[in-house]
């Protein structure tokens, strides 16, 4: 039982089936019944270990969003991160060791939507925000190996310009292409055929939502399709946000070689923000403790000849919030 439940984990984080029976084709590949492999699912995500089964959606093409940050009094942080998750706009929300402590990502529906957002952030919470939207991914949203020690890698998506991806999917996110990330937003339905069920709520064919969704796959708008686990109920207990002051004509080439190493999960450029932010390119790793994220920060130093360029280690600490994002019905929560 604990071998498939590893294989269902690691090897449908991505490339989810999209056929009308998709957990009988993965029941096949697993040799259990999809009964089984529905089951499985059900449990794992009323233990918090799975998020949900379905679309992660590449930032920006769906919607507006950014990565913020706020730097509050040690005293007053788990005040403040409260307010701060309260937002319905907001679905992560961690602590990290910095001046900067208190990070969150904000998405809306479009941008003047996002800056409202975050303004009203502002208020409530009385402290400035730093915000830091995507311009460009390396690596992004790789998924997690189940077995830390030998598994093979997940392969990851391909890099995209954040506007380019934007702008080539446009003409799939309008009318029933918006209904659809409504719905399916928050996951699909656990349920035989779940592409029926979202077709059900829809008033269209279950032909037509596997059509568009392979669309938006194809188009980079849903960067993945599949099991989005949650890190660190799966063994991942440590985390770290390293940034690097990177001048800007070596910001490709360097986030590309970050990108491909084993324990980097998300590599992307975001904007200096002169004269407290002067970090452009980010990398996320992940590790089963804290010396393990700090030997992989050594080897991507050496191994790259990084030592020259400057950069700021932020672990996380506590996390507050942490959920799939929602592009639409904000105000229904």
């Amino acid at each position: 039982m604990e071998a498939m439940i590893e294989r269902l984990l690691n090897d449908f984080q991505r490339n989810f089936p999209l056929e009308p029976l998709p957990f009988e084709q993965i029941a096949r590949r697993l040799n259990t019944s999809p009964e089984q492999v529905l089951q499985t699912l059900k449990e794992l995500q009323e233990k918090g270990a799975v998020s949900r089964v379905g679309p992660v959606f590449r930032p920006n093409t769906v919607g507006a969003s950014t990565l913020a940050a706020m730097s509050v009094p040690a005293q007053r942080l788990e005040t403040i991160a409260a307010i701060v998750s309260e937002f319905p706009q907001v679905n992560h929300n961690y602590e990290r060791e910095h001046h900067y402590n208190l990070w969150f990502v904000v998405t809306a529906e479009n941008t003047a939507l996002l800056g409202e957002a975050l303004r009203e952030i502002q208020l409530e919470s009385g402290y400035p925000v730093l915000s830091l939207p995507l311009i460009r991914d390396y690596h992004i949203d790789l998924g997690f190996r189940m077995n830390l020690e030998h598994q093979e890698a997940i392969a990851s998506a391909p890099g995209y310009d954040s506007a380019s991806a934007a702008h080539a999917g446009r003409d799939l996110l309008f009318g029933d292409a918006e209904d659809l990330i409504e719905v399916i937003q928050n996951g699909l339905p656990l349920v035989a055929r779940p592409y029926q069920a979202v077709a059900n709520r829809l008033g269209c064919s279950e032909q037509a939502v596997i059509d568009r969704l392979r669309d938006m796959v194809e188009a980079g708008i849903i960067k993945r399709l599949g099991v989005v686990v949650r890190h660190h109920e799966l063994g991942y207990h440590a985390n770290a946000m390293v940034v690097w002051d990177v001048p800007d004509g070596q910001v490709d080439a360097l986030g590309q070689q970050l990108g491909r190493q084993d324990c980097v999960t998300l590599c992307y450029q975001r904007p200096r923000r002169l004269p407290d932010w002067p970090y452009n390119l980010f990398c996320m790793v992940h590790g089963r403790d804290r010396d393990d994220v700090l030997a992989c920060i050594g080897r991507m130093v050496d191994g790259l000849g990084l030592a020259t360029i400057p950069h700021t280690v932020l672990f996380s600490g506590k996390r507050f919030k942490q959920r799939g994002a929602r592009y639409r019905g904000h105000l229904n929560g």
